[in-house]
């Protein structure tokens, strides 16, 4: 071995290789773009790329402090029913993969709620992670929608979910199919109660809550270019068998066939949410007064018909 290969490969290898800070933890990642990016960097601008704008996954935490005013917000705690009830075992058990995706995201579940204010007006809100088992939706994110809509209904508050999944779990499978059915009955009660619900679709959105309430809002907002839809783009192309156009199941696409209302970059969501909520707020506030008003006056027309008789 001679001293260039001793001594000076190494410094040239240490030069390239990524810097990592005290914890261990790399200090760079690299974007779709295919530049890589100062972490901090891409943390101080809401984890969207400086270079190409590409919205990087948050966590729940991340989203909901980024979203409530003054990063003030409670947590709150929803029902877990029994895990793993089917003993599902594929070359992993999933009792194995729950304890795996607890450790990492430091949640029970995918699905988190909070409450907190956006623009000084109360709100529920529920985020989904990723991390969690690709953000799937299972009994315990079922359980967990349905507490957070009965919390805004019972506090007469907004109810805003951001979708970040690959769809039903499939350790679960027919109860994981069950909470399609249960998260629609939960925003049906939300209508009937006008209580607004606004979902953003974030990326990815697909599978089964994209046939159920991800795409049942008052207002659909998505980020840019997230992938929105329900099967694959492979599988839709086999199956139409014709090719599909590049900017397929993209936020922007979905939009301009209009199955959303808005594409909405990152840092201006809070701003536009809170807007709409304003909007939102006063109509059923006065639709409220309407109603009201509309009993007194059959109620006045009941008594002078009672009084002729």
């Amino acid at each position: 071995m001679n001293w260039i290969t001793k001594f000076i490969k190494p410094r040239i290898a240490a030069l390239f290789k990524k810097k990592t800070s005290e914890s261990g933890e790399a200090l760079w990642t690299t974007c779709e773009c295919k530049n890589l990016i100062y972490k901090e960097d891409l943390q101080n601008n809401l984890k969207t790329c400086p270079k190409c704008g590409a919205h990087h996954k948050l966590t729940c935490l991340e989203r909901f402090e980024i979203f409530f005013d003054n990063k003030e917000f409670e947590i709150l705690q929803t029902p877990i029913p029994k895990e793993d009830p089917l003993n599902f075992f594929d070359n992993k058990s999933y009792k194995d993969r729950l304890r795996d995706a607890k450790k990492k995201t430091r949640q029970d579940d995918a699905v988190l709620i909070a409450t907190g204010k956006v623009q000084n007006t109360d709100v529920t809100v529920g985020a989904q992670d990723f991390r969690f088992i690709g953000g799937s939706f299972g009994a315990a994110s079922g359980e967990a929608f349905i507490h957070g809509a009965q919390h805004a209904i019972t506090n007469r508050q907004p109810f805003i979910f951001f979708s970040c999944s690959g769809g039903q779990r499939m350790m679960e499978s027919g109860i994981a199919l069950m909470q399609m059915t249960r998260t629609v009955l939960a925003v049906n009660e939300l209508k009937k109660n006008k209580i607004p619900y606004i979902v953003v679709l974030t990326n990815p959105t697909t599978g089964g809550v994209t046939a159920s309430w991800a795409m049942l809002g008052d207002i659909l907002i998505a980020e840019p270019k997230a992938v929105v839809g329900f099967a694959g783009r492979r599988v839709i192309q086999d199956t139409v068998r014709e090719t599909l156009p590049e900017e397929f199941q993209t936020a922007e696409y979905v939009r301009d066939h209009g199955g959303l209302d808005l594409v909405v970059e990152r840092k201006y969501l809070r701003s536009t949410i809170g807007t709409l909520l304003s909007v939102l707020l006063k109509k059923a506030e006065t639709q409220a007064n309407t109603d009201a008003s509309n009993v007194v006056s059959i109620d006045k027309s009941l008594q002078q018909s009672s009084k002729a008789i």
